[in-house]
This record gives C-alpha cells, sequence and structure tokens, in this order.
C-alpha cells in the first residue's frame, strides 16, 4: 500500500484508534542506559538528553520519575511523511477544544499523546472530523 499525501483522504480515512495503557514522558542523562526491564515505545536523544515514551507502569516499576500521563490515539491512515497540513489540521482541531497534544510520525502512522482526561473527547471529537471530512 503507498502513503496518502491527499489531504481530505487522509481526514476521511484516519480512523483514529486508542491504544491500551496510559503513556508517559520520561528524560535519562545522555550517558545512562536504559534499563533493561523496560521497553520504551519511543526514545529521542536530545542534546539535554534522552526522552523516553513508556508505559507509566513501567517507568513506576523502576522508580523513573515522568511527567505527561497520556493516551495513545493512532491516526490508522498510511500517511505519506510529506504529506502537507495533516497533522496540522488535526492538532488545530484539538486546540480549538483546548486539548494539548503531542504528536509523533511514524513510517506509517502518525500517533497522538492527549491527557487521560482528554483522550475519550479526542477521540470522539477525531472520529466526528474524519466523519464529516467524508461528507
Amino acid at each position: 500500500m503507498s502513503a496518502e499525501r491527499n489531504l481530505q483522504t487522509l481526514l476521511q480515512h484516519m480512523q483514529p484508534e486508542m491504544q491500551d495503557g496510559v503513556f508517559v514522558f520520561a528524560t535519562l542523562p545522555d550517558d545512562e542506559k536504559i534499563a533493561d526491564t523496560i521497553n520504551p515505545l519511543l526514545t529521542f536523544r536530545e542534546r539535554e538528553g534522552t526522552t523516553l515514551v513508556l508505559r507509566r507502569d513501567d517507568a513506576d516499576s523502576i522508580g523513573l520519575s515522568w511527567q505527561f500521563a497520556s493516551r495513545l490515539i493512532t491516526l490508522n491512515v498510511h500517511s505519506a511523511l510529506d504529506a502537507v497540513g495533516f497533522l496540522a489540521a488535526v492538532t488545530a482541531r484539538l486546540a480549538d477544544a483546548g486539548i494539548s497534544v503531542n504528536a509523533v510520525s511514524a513510517f506509517h502512522h502518525d500517533h497522538l499523546f492527549v491527557p487521560v482526561e482528554k483522550a475519550d473527547e479526542a477521540l470522539a471529537l477525531l472520529r466526528d472530523m474524519s466523519c464529516r471530512a467524508g461528507s
């Protein structure tokens, strides 16, 4: 399947899906090894250290300080990495509703980390947005 670039098609077919679990963001100094007992969903190296996105239970199990308890919503359309405006439209809609979002683009899909207490509302807004794009 080839990646989609058309904004209207992306919005219409995004099929937002809430993933199980609560995810958190943590950081480690650049020289600190990631514990073998955890399996981060995402790691990203910055000058200030390594960011980990992992399940809250995993962070708690090793005593790792964390921020931003979130739910993960995956947009199940295969979006092209160079698609223009898709995340802008999605995040603008959530911003209009007062919902913060940390977006991550992976090879096949875009993923949204939204606050736990706003996750159901975010999912409903995204589903409505997709339905309206199909009208």
